[in-house]
C-alpha cells in the first residue's frame, strides 16, 4: 500500500471504541475489515465499526470472503462496500483467480465531499462528469467501472468470469456442507489432549462464537486454525504425514487443504512479528472440504498418531 501512496493505520479488531476513535486521522478515507480474518478467525464487530467509520465520515468497507454472501450480510449491519476474492468459496474450486466489489449505494458522498474530491468533483478524463451528480448512488461503483477499471485493468477475464459463474451456482450448496464438516472437525480437534488450540467462531466456546451467532447465525465458513502442543515443529512434520489433504496455499475450495503459515506464506517474519501480526508461530490453517467428514477425521487422527 505505502508504494501506492497510501498509508495505513492498523487497528485491534477487539479494541474498544476509545481505542478505536483515536486511529482516526484528519485524512482517513476509508475503514477496512474482514468479516472473518485469515487465518486467525478473528470475527469483526461490523456494527461497532460502521458506527464509527460514519461518526467520522468515511465508509465501511468489508471483506466478506470467508462467510460468503451465504453466511453473511454485511449491508444489513451498516457496512458501505462489501469485496470478495472470488478465487476462494464464490469459484470453489481453485481455478481461477479474481475479485469482486459491490457497492451498497448507500454511503453520502457529497455530505463529505471535502474528502472524496474523486467523486464530487469533474473527471477531466470524462468529459469533466461528476460521480455523485450524475449517477447518484451509483457513483463510486460507476468511478471504479468506469474510469479506474479503465486506467488500471483491474478485470477477469471472459474465461475466468465462466469459470465463477459455474461455482457460484452451487456455491448455496457447498457453504452448508463446509460448515457442517469444519463443526466435526472442530470438536474432534478440541478432544484431543496433543492439541493445544482451536479457533472456529463455530464452535461454542471460541472467543468469537458470541458475535459469529449474531452476524453468521446459519455458519461461519470451513476454515479452522489450530496449534499442537510440540509447537512449531510437531505443525511442519503433522502436514507432512496428511495423506487426504493438499498443502497449498490456497484456501476455501471444495477440497480439503493445510497451510502452516509461519513456515509458508509468512515466512519472511520471525516468531515476534508472527506473534504482533496476529499468526501464532505453531498455527495450522486447514481449510475443511465438502468430502466425507469421516475421512477428513481419519486423515487427521493417523497424521497425529503416526
Amino acid at each position: 500500500m505505502k508504494k501506492l501512496g497510501i498509508d495505513v493505520t492498523l487497528v485491534d479488531p477487539d479494541a474498544s471504541e476509545e481505542e478505536i476513535e483515536k486511529a482516526f486521522k484528519p485524512n482517513t478515507k476509508a475503514v477496512f475489515g474482514e468479516t472473518i480474518a485469515n487465518p486467525a478467525l478473528v470475527v469483526l464487530d461490523i456494527e461497532k465499526f460502521a458506527r464509527l467509520a460514519h461518526k467520522h465520515g468515511v465508509p465501511l468497507i468489508v471483506d466478506n470472503t470467508f462467510a460468503t454472501p451465504i453466511n453473511c450480510r454485511p449491508f444489513e449491519w451498516g457496512a458501505d462496500i462489501v469485496t470478495h476474492s472470488t478465487t476462494k468459496y464464490m469459484d470453489g474450486h481453485a481455478m481461477a483467480v479474481g475479485g469482486c466489489i459491490v457497492d451498497s449505494g448507500n454511503f453520502d458522498w457529497e455530505a463529505h465531499a471535502d474528502k472524496f474530491p474523486g467523486l464530487t468533483t469533474p473527471d477531466d478524463s470524462y468529459h469533466g462528469i461528476i460521480y455523485t451528480e450524475r449517477f447518484g448512488k451509483g457513483a463510486y461503483i460507476t468511478k471504479a467501472t468506469a474510469q479506474l477499471m479503465r486506467d488500471l485493468g483491474s478485470i477477469q477475464s471472459p474465461q475466468n468470469a465462466f469459470l465463477l459463474n459455474v461455482g457460484l451456482e452451487t456455491l448455496h450448496l457447498r457453504m452448508p456442507r463446509h460448515c457442517e464438516n469444519a463443526l466435526k472437525v472442530a470438536e474432534y480437534l478440541k478432544s484431543r489432549e496433543d492439541v493445544d488450540f482451536v479457533n472456529y467462531p463455530g464452535l461454542p466456546g471460541d472467543k468469537y462464537y458470541e458475535l459469529a451467532q449474531k452476524y453468521m447465525p446459519d455458519g461461519t465458513c470451513g476454515v479452522i486454525s489450530f496449534g499442537l502442543k510440540g509447537g512449531r515443529q510437531a505443525a511442519a512434520e503433522f502436514m507432512d504425514k496428511l495423506k487426504l489433504a493438499a498443502i497449498v496455499t490456497h484456501v476455501a475450495d471444495a477440497r480439503t487443504s493445510v497451510l502452516h503459515p509461519a513456515s509458508h506464506t509468512h515466512r519472511q517474519l520471525n516468531d515476534e512479528q508472527l506473534v504482533e501480526a496476529g499468526v501464532n508461530p505453531a498455527l495450522i490453517r486447514l481449510s475443511v472440504g465438502i468430502e466425507n467428514a469421516d475421512d477428513i477425521i481419519e486423515d487427521i487422527r493417523q497424521a497425529l498418531e503416526n
